[in-house]
């Protein structure tokens, strides 16, 4: 009877690792898959703005400095702001 209990839990320990490592395979190759579709993506865009920025230099330019300038302003934002709430408290 304790055999058979035993033997019994083994077969369910293994059916649950056998079933875990299949899990664990689908899961890497979805991963794997949706890794490759977004390098497509991101070969996509990449192709796209080198395309935009030789046929439009200008505004490209005048876009990336106009980004530039709203991170710099943002940044410069917070710093003020955390060095308001350092000397206050």
């Amino acid at each position: 009877m304790m055999n058979d209990t035993i033997d019994s839990t083994r077969r369910m320990a293994s059916d649950a690792m056998e079933r875990a490592s299949s899990t664990m395979k689908d899961l890497r190759a979805g991963m794997s898959d949706r890794a490759s579709a977004a390098r497509g993506y991101m070969g996509e865009y990449a192709s796209a703005s080198t395309r935009y920025v030789s046929e439009h230099p200008m505004k490209s330019a005048l876009i990336a400095a106009a980004v530039g300038a709203a991170v710099a302003g943002l940044y410069l934002a917070m710093r003020h702001r955390r060095e308001l709430q350092d000397r206050y408290f």
